[in-house]
């Protein structure tokens, strides 16, 4: 419990959390509702085909397309940032047992990230609702599909958190994880349009982006996993590199 204590300190007062968490809740709640407010002012001028189809949950929390960088950078930052300063020889000076470290920083990474996330996209939820009444249709938490919808955005945010965490635990450098991180969710995607539709079709949904979006959809979509499907598949990449980071940082040198 000490160690956890001592990592929660310096996750609430390192200047990148604090900036890495600003930027998170500006980007989900801010863009969401910028996104809410720009589909209802232009709601009677949209094709009638495209208002029957609309999903206002996956609208209201549209800013979490750009958020996902922002808690990649977070965890990242949450293990890189001290071999960036040298900072992790004076942690395992103070607490040799390895696994015992990055268990208390998994630990303190989960419970804050899930907190935050859930609060605010929650509340970019609702937000974006009081928004559209009215005029566009809206959702409510008392459907189970919307309710599960919108936890499992939190769930996701998270998830890229631990994922990106994990990057760090590998390359060790800061830059590194997040290059990767960023390519894998976001340049990965695009290359693969260059490939035979087929092989799309095949590809795709198995891409972290992709199962984030069926994650937050409340019906699943043609060619994609139902949502805790992805859900499952997006745990087995986090937990895939989270052993191998931990098995990577218990054999090298600090």
């Amino acid at each position: 419990m000490s160690v956890a204590k001592s990592e929660w300190i310096k996750f609430r007062t390192v200047r990148s959390t604090i900036v890495g968490v600003f930027i998170f809740v500006f980007l989900t709640l801010g863009l969401g509702v910028l996104i809410t407010w720009l589909i209802r002012s232009h709601w009677a001028t949209m094709p009638i085909g495209q208002q029957l189809t609309f999903d206002p949950v996956s609208s209201s929390l549209g800013g979490t397309v750009f958020a996902e960088f922002a808690v990649g950078v977070i965890g990242a930052l949450f293990i890189s940032s001290e071999y960036t300063s040298g900072a992790i020889r004076t942690t395992l000076a103070a607490v040799p047992n390895r696994v015992r470290l990055i268990l208390a920083k998994l630990f303190v990474l989960v419970v804050s990230m899930i907190i935050i996330s859930e609060i605010v996209v929650v509340s970019t939820f609702l937000i974006g609702m009081r928004i559209f009444s009215g005029v566009v249709p809206t959702d409510s938490l008392g459907n189970g599909a919307v309710l599960r919808a919108v936890l499992l955005s939190g769930v996701y945010l998270t998830l890229l958190a631990l994922f990106s965490f994990a990057l760090g635990i590998i390359l060790r450098q800061s830059i590194a994880s997040i290059s990767v991180f960023v390519s894998l969710l976001l340049i990965v995607p695009l290359l693969g349009f260059f490939f035979p539709q087929s092989w799309q079709n095949h590809f795709q949904k198995f891409e972290p982006i992709n199962l984030g979006g069926s994650m937050m959809s409340v019906t699943t979509k043609p060619l994609n996993f139902a949502p805790w499907s992805a859900f499952a598949v997006l745990v087995i990449y986090v937990a895939f590199l989270l052993v191998l980071g931990m098995t990577m940082f218990s054999r090298r040198d600090a």
